[in-house]
């Protein structure tokens, strides 16, 4: 399949399943995963899901509670499978596509939490993402049996001054019980894009990967309306300067009736953006 077609197949099908009833988080992430890869066809999402299978299949049969889950899961991917994170995974965007993660069984915390999730998902446990400030966790088990795990550091299960500790260093607060609630897989999905769009934002040279970042971002059902604004920006940056220009004139559209201000600025980078092409 021609490379252009190839992408706007993978891309209607990441449309799809975001807008399903039940989106299914692995096979969004690996459709993600294509548009950094271009190797990365159907045969490979197939073969990406069957390990992730493989892996739930070496898991106990219902190991007990909350805790006894946690355990399971740590033993098997974090101390026999080697599935943890390192500072330098950080500088890596291999560390947010999901087929490279299991291959490598490195990545970034929220990445290794989908392996975590997916994997226990798959033998029935009862796992979710926890999307803590500055550093993604999983849990497992209701409320008021709730056991936290770090896939980050190899599913090391985590005591609440350790929780504690980890917001205190993202973000100087403290634990709510509104940040260890479950987080759905839409909002895992943009958190792993605003990732990417954050990674390429520290490479000029990599705008590239920060277009198609921001675009599928666009694709998801519930998105920041200033996302259409850093895609035109993107646009002109790569030198499309109608395309970019119509864009921020729709955006300033948009934001006339609040921000008439803001509308006027963004006109006036469209009236900018037109002027490079004489």
């Amino acid at each position: 399949m021609h490379e252009e077609s190839r992408t706007a197949a993978s891309r209607r099908r990441f449309a799809e399943e975001a807008r399903s009833e039940r989106p299914d988080l692995s096979l969004l992430c690996l459709l993600l995963g294509a548009e950094a890869d271009p190797e990365l066809g159907d045969d490979e999402i197939d073969a990406a899901q069957i390990e992730l299978d493989r892996l739930a299949g070496q898991l106990p049969y219902r190991p007990g509670g909350a805790r006894e889950w946690a355990a399971a899961l740590a033993e098997l991917l974090g101390a026999r499978c080697g599935f943890l994170g390192t500072p330098a995974d950080y500088q890596r965007l291999e560390s947010s596509l999901l087929h490279e993660v299991l291959r490598r069984r490195r990545g970034l915390p929220i990445l290794l939490s989908v392996v975590w999730i997916e994997v226990a998902r798959r033998a029935g446990a009862p796992v979710y993402g926890v999307a803590l400030p500055g550093h993604f966790v999983v849990g497992f088990g209701a409320r008021e049996e709730q056991v936290l795990t770090d896939p980050f550091a190899g599913g090391r299960i985590l005591t609440g001054e350790d929780a504690q500790e980890l917001v205190a260093g993202a973000s100087g607060g403290t634990v709510t019980p509104s940040m260890l609630t479950p987080t759905d897989p839409l909002n895992i999905v943009l958190r792993i894009l605003n990732n990417i769009r954050a990674w390429a934002a520290a490479r000029p040279e990599r705008s590239d990967v920060a277009l198609w970042a921001v675009e599928l971002s666009l694709l998801l059902p519930a998105h920041p309306a200033r996302l259409r604004y850093e895609r035109a920006q993107l646009l002109v940056q790569r030198g499309d300067f109608l395309t970019g220009a119509a864009e921020l004139e729709t955006y300033a559209d948009v934001v006339t009736t609040v921000e008439p201000t803001t509308a006027d600025r963004v006109r006036d980078q469209a009236r900018a953006a037109r002027a490079m092409l004489n």
